[in-house]
């Protein structure tokens, strides 16, 4: 009796030392190489899932890292949801992935070049070091773990290309506006001569009007006939020219149209009323 109480503990431990054993992600069967290009395969040496390498990995630049391993869920080959390679940057802490291309069977296999790295691996003057993640669902612990660490090695006759830094949005210098002076009037001395000019040519006007018949005695019967339409005519002539002077001293462009469209409106009209009336008087044979 003493002997089943003492044994039984003992079988329940090592189940669970099985079942915990059995519940982990992990790897074997794991190679690493590094070929060069047209050179064939490499030397290899054996990675571990305990201990990593204790040499660095050297990467030339036309170099090809290579690794082979099978994904293991305790002691059986199982194909995990994810697995990558993943270098870490000691100088800045950037990370990058690399995918392990796996079969259904746990083989899994990556490989990694110079054009795979971002610049600041390319860059970095300490090794780099290297680990091995695999993770899938269920209740089986993921695998984490530094396996090597990486020599970049550069070819000293190729520049390292460096791309630009992004465009990043940020707060910018005020910008003060220069704004364009208003528009001026002409100096008055030319505003003047003009001005003269145009009086100068009335006489002229009404000279020549009077040498080509002129009727100037219709006038009050032009007025008698239709006088709101020939007053409002002359009017809106009138007060069309004293729009066009405020304009040239002092009003805006927006302040002239609204007036101009209804000193032309009326123009319009009451100047088809008085054309026709001076027409009834030229058909009368009075003009």
């Amino acid at each position: 009796m003493r002997l089943l109480h003492s044994f039984v503990p003992s079988l329940l431990l090592s189940g669970a030392c099985i079942v915990s054993a059995a519940s982990s992600w992990s790897f074997e069967d794991a190679s690493i190489s590094v070929s060069g290009k047209g050179s064939g395969a490499g030397a290899k040496d054996k990675l571990s899932p305990d201990t990593p390498l204790a040499k660095p990995v050297s990467l030339g630049a036309t170099d090809t890292l290579k690794i082979l391993l099978t994904t293991t869920d305790g002691k059986t080959a199982k194909r995990p949801h994810q697995a990558f390679l993943t270098l870490t940057d000691p100088t800045s802490g950037l990370h990058e992935s690399f995918v392990f291309s796996v079969k259904e069977s746990g083989k899994a296999k990556v490989d990694l070049s110079h054009k795979d790295l971002p610049h600041q691996f390319l860059s970095s003057s300490k090794p780099i070091p290297a680990s091995i993640v695999i993770g899938s669902f269920g209740s089986s612990a993921p695998y984490k773990a530094k396996v090597f660490d990486l020599n970049i090695a550069l070819d000293p006759n190729t520049p390292l290309a460096v791309p630009e830094k992004p465009e990043r949005y940020a707060a910018q210098e005020e910008i003060h506006h220069i704004f364009r002076a208003e528009p001026r009037s002409p100096p008055k001395i030319i505003s003047l001569v003009f001005a003269v000019a145009v009086l100068g040519a009335l006489p002229v006007l009404f000279g020549v009007w009077a040498t080509l018949g002129a009727n100037v005695n219709h006038f009050g019967k032009a007025f008698g006939n239709a006088p709101i339409s020939h007053a409002l005519f002359y009017g809106s002539i009138v007060a069309m020219e004293g729009i066009f002077f405020l304009y040239y001293t002092s009003w805006k462009l927006f302040q002239v149209l609204p007036a101009a469209a209804v000193v032309g409106l009326v123009a319009f009209i009451s100047g088809s009323r008085a054309l026709s009336e001076v027409q009834e008087r030229r058909l009368a044979g009075l003009r």
